[in-house]
Protein backbone atom coordinates (compact mmCIF):
# COMPACT_ATOMS: atom_id res chain seq x y z
CA UNK A 1 0.00 0.00 0.00
CA UNK A 2 1.31 3.87 -1.04
CA UNK A 3 0.13 6.59 1.48
CA UNK A 4 0.20 9.85 1.21
CA UNK A 5 0.70 12.32 3.83
CA UNK A 6 -0.25 15.77 3.55
CA UNK A 7 1.55 17.42 6.67
CA UNK A 8 2.31 21.18 6.79
CA UNK A 9 3.96 20.75 10.36
CA UNK A 10 5.72 17.34 9.88
CA UNK A 11 8.73 17.07 11.77
CA UNK A 12 11.13 14.43 10.89
CA UNK A 13 13.46 12.78 14.05
CA UNK A 14 16.11 14.52 13.76
CA UNK A 15 14.08 17.73 13.79
CA UNK A 16 12.72 20.10 16.73
CA UNK A 17 9.14 19.37 17.12
CA UNK A 18 6.43 16.62 17.35
CA UNK A 19 7.57 13.70 15.49
CA UNK A 20 4.57 11.52 16.03
CA UNK A 21 3.82 11.33 12.22
CA UNK A 22 7.51 10.49 11.09
CA UNK A 23 7.41 7.23 14.04
CA UNK A 24 4.10 5.98 12.59
CA UNK A 25 5.64 6.35 8.90
CA UNK A 26 8.34 4.90 9.69
CA UNK A 27 6.27 1.99 11.78
CA UNK A 28 4.39 1.67 8.01
CA UNK A 29 7.84 1.18 6.20
CA UNK A 30 8.82 -1.36 8.86
CA UNK A 31 5.91 -2.85 8.00
CA UNK A 32 6.55 -3.17 3.91
CA UNK A 33 4.30 -0.24 3.01
CA UNK A 34 5.27 2.74 0.63
CA UNK A 35 5.06 6.45 2.50
CA UNK A 36 5.21 9.75 1.01
CA UNK A 37 5.00 12.42 3.35
CA UNK A 38 4.57 16.70 1.28
CA UNK A 39 5.46 18.55 4.19
CA UNK A 40 6.23 22.51 4.99
CA UNK A 41 9.78 23.45 5.06
CA UNK A 42 9.09 26.23 7.33
CA UNK A 43 9.37 24.62 11.08
CA UNK A 44 6.16 25.43 12.50
CA UNK A 45 8.25 26.20 15.94
CA UNK A 46 10.03 28.82 14.99
CA UNK A 47 8.37 30.74 11.85
CA UNK A 48 11.56 30.28 9.87
CA UNK A 49 12.89 27.95 6.91
CA UNK A 50 15.18 26.63 8.43
CA UNK A 51 14.60 22.76 7.41
CA UNK A 52 16.66 20.80 4.92
CA UNK A 53 16.99 23.05 1.78
CA UNK A 54 16.80 19.54 -0.59
CA UNK A 55 12.98 19.28 -1.66
CA UNK A 56 13.36 15.34 -1.51
CA UNK A 57 14.69 13.17 0.93
CA UNK A 58 14.13 9.39 1.53
CA UNK A 59 14.97 8.62 4.99
CA UNK A 60 17.08 5.08 6.33
CA UNK A 61 13.59 3.45 6.42
CA UNK A 62 12.23 4.42 3.11
CA UNK A 63 10.24 7.34 3.92
CA UNK A 64 9.91 9.97 1.09
CA UNK A 65 9.55 13.62 2.85
CA UNK A 66 8.84 16.13 -0.07
CA UNK A 67 9.33 19.54 1.00
CA UNK A 68 6.19 21.84 -0.44
CA UNK A 69 6.44 25.81 -1.24
CA UNK A 70 5.22 27.87 2.32
CA UNK A 71 4.92 31.33 2.82
CA UNK A 72 7.02 31.90 6.00
CA UNK A 73 4.69 33.84 8.40
CA UNK A 74 3.64 31.25 10.40
CA UNK A 75 4.81 33.98 13.73
CA UNK A 76 3.18 36.64 12.22
CA UNK A 77 -0.13 38.77 12.45
CA UNK A 78 -3.18 36.31 12.13
CA UNK A 79 -3.98 37.24 8.90
CA UNK A 80 -0.25 35.87 7.91
CA UNK A 81 -0.53 32.96 8.91
CA UNK A 82 -3.65 32.38 6.88
CA UNK A 83 -1.74 33.60 3.62
CA UNK A 84 0.88 30.70 4.73
CA UNK A 85 -1.86 28.09 5.27
CA UNK A 86 -3.13 28.59 2.20
CA UNK A 87 0.27 29.21 0.38
CA UNK A 88 0.87 25.26 1.21
CA UNK A 89 -2.77 24.28 0.81
CA UNK A 90 -2.36 25.02 -2.55
CA UNK A 91 1.51 24.09 -3.39
CA UNK A 92 0.79 20.53 -2.01
CA UNK A 93 -2.21 19.88 -4.15
CA UNK A 94 0.21 20.70 -6.78
CA UNK A 95 2.87 18.90 -5.30
CA UNK A 96 0.11 16.00 -4.67
CA UNK A 97 -1.11 15.70 -8.06
CA UNK A 98 2.43 14.11 -9.53
CA UNK A 99 2.32 11.25 -6.76
CA UNK A 100 1.74 8.25 -8.62
CA UNK A 101 0.11 4.98 -7.77
CA UNK A 102 -1.17 6.48 -3.89
CA UNK A 103 -3.60 3.77 -2.46
CA UNK A 104 -4.85 6.10 0.49
CA UNK A 105 -4.82 9.88 1.59
CA UNK A 106 -3.78 10.46 5.44
CA UNK A 107 -4.48 14.42 6.01
CA UNK A 108 -4.54 16.53 8.99
CA UNK A 109 -5.31 18.77 11.02
CA UNK A 110 -4.68 21.40 12.25
CA UNK A 111 -3.94 24.13 9.94
CA UNK A 112 -7.42 22.51 8.95
CA UNK A 113 -6.47 24.12 5.45
CA UNK A 114 -4.76 21.39 3.94
CA UNK A 115 -7.93 19.05 5.15
CA UNK A 116 -9.12 20.21 1.62
CA UNK A 117 -5.92 19.12 -0.20
CA UNK A 118 -6.00 15.98 0.93
CA UNK A 119 -9.68 15.19 0.51
CA UNK A 120 -9.70 16.89 -3.06
CA UNK A 121 -6.73 14.76 -3.86
CA UNK A 122 -8.55 11.47 -2.48
CA UNK A 123 -11.26 12.13 -4.56
CA UNK A 124 -9.47 12.61 -8.15
CA UNK A 125 -7.45 9.57 -7.15
CA UNK A 126 -10.12 7.69 -6.35
CA UNK A 127 -9.17 6.57 -3.09
CA UNK A 128 -9.87 6.80 0.91
CA UNK A 129 -9.68 9.57 2.77
CA UNK A 130 -8.41 9.62 6.42
CA UNK A 131 -8.83 12.45 8.16
CA UNK A 132 -6.89 12.42 11.44
CA UNK A 133 -7.95 15.22 14.40
CA UNK A 134 -5.18 16.45 16.09
CA UNK A 135 -6.84 19.49 17.81
CA UNK A 136 -10.25 21.00 17.39
CA UNK A 137 -9.52 23.45 15.32
CA UNK A 138 -11.51 25.96 14.83
CA UNK A 139 -12.86 25.39 18.95
CA UNK A 140 -9.38 26.40 20.30
CA UNK A 141 -8.48 29.25 18.27
CA UNK A 142 -12.28 30.69 19.22
CA UNK A 143 -11.72 29.94 23.10
CA UNK A 144 -8.49 31.55 23.01
CA UNK A 145 -9.59 34.61 21.62
CA UNK A 146 -7.06 33.85 18.39
CA UNK A 147 -10.55 34.10 15.66
CA UNK A 148 -12.76 36.32 16.67
CA UNK A 149 -14.27 37.11 13.29
CA UNK A 150 -18.08 36.01 12.81
CA UNK A 151 -17.69 35.70 9.33
CA UNK A 152 -14.46 33.45 9.60
CA UNK A 153 -15.73 31.30 12.33
CA UNK A 154 -18.98 30.28 10.45
CA UNK A 155 -16.51 29.49 7.38
CA UNK A 156 -14.03 27.40 9.53
CA UNK A 157 -16.98 25.41 11.30
CA UNK A 158 -18.82 24.87 8.36
CA UNK A 159 -15.13 23.30 6.57
CA UNK A 160 -14.71 21.29 9.76
CA UNK A 161 -17.90 19.75 9.65
CA UNK A 162 -17.44 19.28 5.61
CA UNK A 163 -14.49 17.36 6.00
CA UNK A 164 -15.76 15.21 9.02
CA UNK A 165 -18.64 14.53 7.06
CA UNK A 166 -16.68 13.97 3.84
CA UNK A 167 -13.32 11.74 5.73
CA UNK A 168 -14.23 8.01 4.81
CA UNK A 169 -12.88 7.50 8.14
CA UNK A 170 -11.66 10.23 11.06
CA UNK A 171 -9.17 9.01 13.98
CA UNK A 172 -8.50 11.09 17.20
CA UNK A 173 -5.37 11.54 19.72
CA UNK A 174 -7.74 11.64 22.59
CA UNK A 175 -11.01 10.82 23.66
CA UNK A 176 -11.72 13.89 24.47
CA UNK A 177 -12.17 14.86 20.85
CA UNK A 178 -15.06 11.90 19.83
CA UNK A 179 -18.24 13.88 21.21
CA UNK A 180 -16.97 16.77 19.76
CA UNK A 181 -16.32 15.43 16.13
CA UNK A 182 -19.29 13.13 16.01
CA UNK A 183 -21.71 16.35 16.84
CA UNK A 184 -20.34 17.63 14.13
CA UNK A 185 -20.87 14.53 11.04
CA UNK A 186 -18.02 12.35 11.96
CA UNK A 187 -19.53 9.01 11.37
CA UNK A 188 -16.53 6.20 11.23
CA UNK A 189 -14.39 7.73 14.21
CA UNK A 190 -11.31 5.64 16.08
CA UNK A 191 -9.24 6.35 18.98
CA UNK A 192 -5.46 6.06 18.14
CA UNK A 193 -4.08 8.49 21.03
CA UNK A 194 -0.75 10.16 21.39
CA UNK A 195 1.78 8.19 23.14
CA UNK A 196 5.43 7.51 23.30
CA UNK A 197 8.27 5.04 22.13
CA UNK A 198 10.38 3.37 25.39
CA UNK A 199 13.40 2.66 23.47
CA UNK A 200 14.11 6.24 22.63
CA UNK A 201 14.46 7.04 26.42
CA UNK A 202 16.56 5.69 29.26
CA UNK A 203 14.98 6.23 32.72
CA UNK A 204 18.37 5.60 34.01
CA UNK A 205 20.43 8.34 31.96
CA UNK A 206 21.20 11.30 34.87
CA UNK A 207 22.04 13.67 31.91
CA UNK A 208 25.17 15.20 33.28
CA UNK A 209 26.69 16.05 29.55
CA UNK A 210 23.38 18.33 29.13
CA UNK A 211 23.77 19.58 32.87
CA UNK A 212 27.23 20.56 32.96
CA UNK A 213 26.87 22.32 29.10
CA UNK A 214 24.22 24.27 30.83
CA UNK A 215 25.32 25.08 34.51
CA UNK A 216 22.60 22.86 36.18
CA UNK A 217 24.77 20.85 38.51
CA UNK A 218 23.67 20.06 41.54
CA UNK A 219 19.95 21.85 40.85
CA UNK A 220 16.70 20.38 40.91
CA UNK A 221 15.49 21.13 37.46
CA UNK A 222 12.28 21.08 36.08
CA UNK A 223 11.60 21.25 32.54
CA UNK A 224 9.18 22.37 29.90
CA UNK A 225 10.00 21.47 26.72
CA UNK A 226 7.39 22.34 23.60
CA UNK A 227 5.98 24.71 21.96
CA UNK A 228 6.51 28.60 23.30
CA UNK A 229 2.88 30.16 22.33
CA UNK A 230 -0.16 32.22 23.60
CA UNK A 231 -2.12 28.45 24.44
CA UNK A 232 0.91 27.21 26.09
CA UNK A 233 0.62 30.07 29.19
CA UNK A 234 4.21 30.17 30.17
CA UNK A 235 3.75 33.56 31.62
CA UNK A 236 2.05 31.83 34.80
CA UNK A 237 5.71 29.50 34.85
CA UNK A 238 7.35 33.34 35.15
CA UNK A 239 5.32 33.92 37.74
CA UNK A 240 6.13 30.88 39.55
CA UNK A 241 9.58 31.02 38.83
CA UNK A 242 9.28 34.40 40.60
CA UNK A 243 7.98 32.83 43.91
CA UNK A 244 11.16 30.32 43.94
CA UNK A 245 13.59 33.26 43.83
CA UNK A 246 15.02 32.36 46.98
CA UNK A 247 15.60 28.68 46.90
CA UNK A 248 19.18 28.69 44.61
CA UNK A 249 18.86 24.58 44.60
CA UNK A 250 15.65 25.14 41.94
CA UNK A 251 16.54 25.85 37.90
CA UNK A 252 13.31 26.04 35.75
CA UNK A 253 14.31 25.44 31.90
CA UNK A 254 12.12 26.23 28.98
CA UNK A 255 13.26 24.21 26.15
CA UNK A 256 11.54 25.18 22.58
CA UNK A 257 10.80 28.39 20.66
CA UNK A 258 7.30 29.86 19.43
CA UNK A 259 5.96 33.30 19.08
CA UNK A 260 5.56 34.62 22.50
CA UNK A 261 9.68 33.46 23.33
CA UNK A 262 10.94 36.51 22.56
CA UNK A 263 8.47 38.18 25.11
CA UNK A 264 8.91 35.89 27.92
CA UNK A 265 12.48 36.32 27.71
CA UNK A 266 12.13 40.12 28.29
CA UNK A 267 10.27 39.40 31.15
CA UNK A 268 12.67 37.49 32.83
CA UNK A 269 15.34 40.22 31.86
CA UNK A 270 12.88 42.94 33.63
CA UNK A 271 12.33 40.81 36.92
CA UNK A 272 15.84 39.60 37.15
CA UNK A 273 14.90 35.44 37.13
CA UNK A 274 18.36 34.11 37.30
CA UNK A 275 16.25 31.06 37.86
CA UNK A 276 14.75 30.62 35.07
CA UNK A 277 16.56 29.48 31.53
CA UNK A 278 15.70 29.66 28.23
CA UNK A 279 17.23 26.80 25.66
CA UNK A 280 16.51 26.43 21.69
CA UNK A 281 14.84 23.60 20.68
CA UNK A 282 16.19 20.40 20.27
CA UNK A 283 15.60 17.68 17.50
CA UNK A 284 13.86 14.83 19.14
CA UNK A 285 16.74 12.31 18.77
CA UNK A 286 18.96 14.86 20.79
CA UNK A 287 15.29 14.71 23.77
CA UNK A 288 16.36 11.61 25.61
CA UNK A 289 19.29 13.67 26.87
CA UNK A 290 17.44 17.21 27.87
CA UNK A 291 14.65 14.99 29.68
CA UNK A 292 17.37 12.94 31.06
CA UNK A 293 18.91 16.23 32.79
CA UNK A 294 15.57 16.73 34.18
CA UNK A 295 14.32 15.76 37.72
CA UNK A 296 10.35 16.93 36.71
CA UNK A 297 9.09 17.97 34.09
CA UNK A 298 6.22 20.03 33.26
CA UNK A 299 2.94 19.98 30.87
CA UNK A 300 0.80 23.21 30.89
CA UNK A 301 -2.00 24.91 28.72
CA UNK A 302 -4.07 28.23 29.95
CA UNK A 303 -7.34 27.20 31.62
CA UNK A 304 -9.61 26.97 29.03
CA UNK A 305 -12.39 24.53 29.26
CA UNK A 306 -11.61 23.35 25.56
CA UNK A 307 -8.14 22.28 26.86
CA UNK A 308 -9.47 19.47 29.23
CA UNK A 309 -9.62 17.17 26.20
CA UNK A 310 -6.19 16.87 24.90
CA UNK A 311 -3.76 14.48 25.25
CA UNK A 312 -0.45 16.84 25.06
CA UNK A 313 2.70 14.41 23.61
CA UNK A 314 4.86 15.92 26.05
CA UNK A 315 3.09 14.17 28.91
CA UNK A 316 4.10 10.71 27.03
CA UNK A 317 7.66 11.72 25.69
CA UNK A 318 8.09 12.71 30.34
CA UNK A 319 6.75 9.27 31.48
CA UNK A 320 8.55 7.49 28.78
CA UNK A 321 11.89 9.14 30.20
CA UNK A 322 10.81 8.32 33.77
CA UNK A 323 10.16 11.86 35.17
CA UNK A 324 7.57 12.96 37.18
CA UNK A 325 5.30 15.00 35.48
CA UNK A 326 3.95 18.58 37.16
CA UNK A 327 0.81 19.15 35.00
CA UNK A 328 -0.96 22.09 34.71
CA UNK A 329 -3.64 21.22 32.41
CA UNK A 330 -6.89 19.53 33.79
CA UNK A 331 -8.92 16.87 32.38
CA UNK A 332 -8.42 13.56 30.25
CA UNK A 333 -4.82 14.07 30.39
CA UNK A 334 -5.03 14.37 34.37
CA UNK A 335 -6.84 11.30 34.56
CA UNK A 336 -3.93 9.44 32.94
CA UNK A 337 -1.58 11.09 35.09
CA UNK A 338 -3.01 10.39 38.20
CA UNK A 339 -4.51 6.94 37.24
CA UNK A 340 -0.99 6.29 36.85
CA UNK A 341 0.43 8.15 40.05
CA UNK A 342 2.73 9.73 37.37
CA UNK A 343 2.95 13.28 38.72
CA UNK A 344 1.53 15.88 40.09
CA UNK A 345 -1.65 18.14 39.17
CA UNK A 346 -2.01 21.61 40.07
CA UNK A 347 -5.29 24.06 38.73
CA UNK A 348 -3.82 25.80 35.53
CA UNK A 349 -3.22 29.27 35.93
CA UNK A 350 -2.27 29.38 39.45
CA UNK A 351 1.71 30.12 39.90
CA UNK A 352 1.37 29.67 43.67
CA UNK A 353 0.18 25.86 42.93
CA UNK A 354 2.73 25.38 40.35
CA UNK A 355 5.60 27.02 42.83
CA UNK A 356 4.23 24.83 45.96
CA UNK A 357 4.28 21.67 43.80
CA UNK A 358 7.78 22.18 41.94
CA UNK A 359 8.94 23.01 46.02
CA UNK A 360 7.39 19.97 47.14
CA UNK A 361 9.34 17.83 44.98
CA UNK A 362 12.36 19.32 45.48
CA UNK A 363 12.25 18.51 49.13
CA UNK A 364 11.38 14.66 48.59
CA UNK A 365 13.55 13.06 45.41
CA UNK A 366 11.95 9.46 46.65
CA UNK A 367 8.84 11.00 45.91
CA UNK A 368 9.89 12.26 42.58
CA UNK A 369 11.57 9.32 41.79
CA UNK A 370 8.87 7.03 42.18
CA UNK A 371 6.45 8.98 40.34
CA UNK A 372 8.82 9.00 37.73
CA UNK A 373 9.27 5.23 37.61
CA UNK A 374 5.08 4.98 37.47
CA UNK A 375 4.88 6.75 34.29
CA UNK A 376 7.34 4.71 32.51
CA UNK A 377 5.84 2.07 33.58
CA UNK A 378 1.94 3.43 32.40
CA UNK A 379 3.75 4.08 29.07
CA UNK A 380 5.25 1.07 28.85
CA UNK A 381 1.89 -1.10 29.71
CA UNK A 382 -0.73 1.68 27.88
CA UNK A 383 1.02 3.76 25.21
CA UNK A 384 3.08 2.51 23.83
CA UNK A 385 3.80 3.90 20.51
CA UNK A 386 4.78 0.43 18.65
CA UNK A 387 1.29 -1.09 20.26
CA UNK A 388 -0.41 1.93 18.98
CA UNK A 389 1.66 2.37 15.51
CA UNK A 390 0.17 -1.59 15.18
CA UNK A 391 -3.67 -0.52 15.89
CA UNK A 392 -3.11 2.27 13.51
CA UNK A 393 -1.62 0.13 10.40
CA UNK A 394 -4.51 -2.29 10.92
CA UNK A 395 -6.75 0.74 10.26
CA UNK A 396 -5.50 1.66 7.17
CA UNK A 397 -4.94 -1.60 6.02
CA UNK A 398 -8.86 -2.08 6.53
CA UNK A 399 -9.70 1.30 4.51
CA UNK A 400 -7.31 0.11 1.51
CA UNK A 401 -9.50 -4.15 1.17
CA UNK A 402 -12.87 -2.41 1.83
CA UNK A 403 -11.63 0.10 -1.07
CA UNK A 404 -10.69 -2.80 -3.22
Amino acid sequence: MHILLIHQAFAALDEPGGTRHHELARHLARQGHQVTVIASPVSYLTGRTEKSKVRKTIDDLGVTIVRSYTLPALHRSFIWRVFSFFSFMISSFINGLFVKKVDLIWGTTPPIFQGPTAWLLARLKGIPFLLEVRDLWPAFAIAVGVLKNKFLISLSEWLEGFLYKHADHVIVNSPGFIDHVKSRGADQVSLIPNGADPAMFDPDYDGKTFREKHDLAGKFVVLYAGAHGMSNDLEVVLNAAEHLKNLDNIRIVLLGSGKEKPHLQSLARERKLSNLLFLPPVPKLEMSEALGAADACLAILKPIEMYKTTYPNKVFDYMAAGRAVILAIDGVIRKVVESGDAGIHVPPGDPKALAEAIRDLASNPSKCERLGKNGRKMVENKFSRDELAEKFTALLESLWRNND
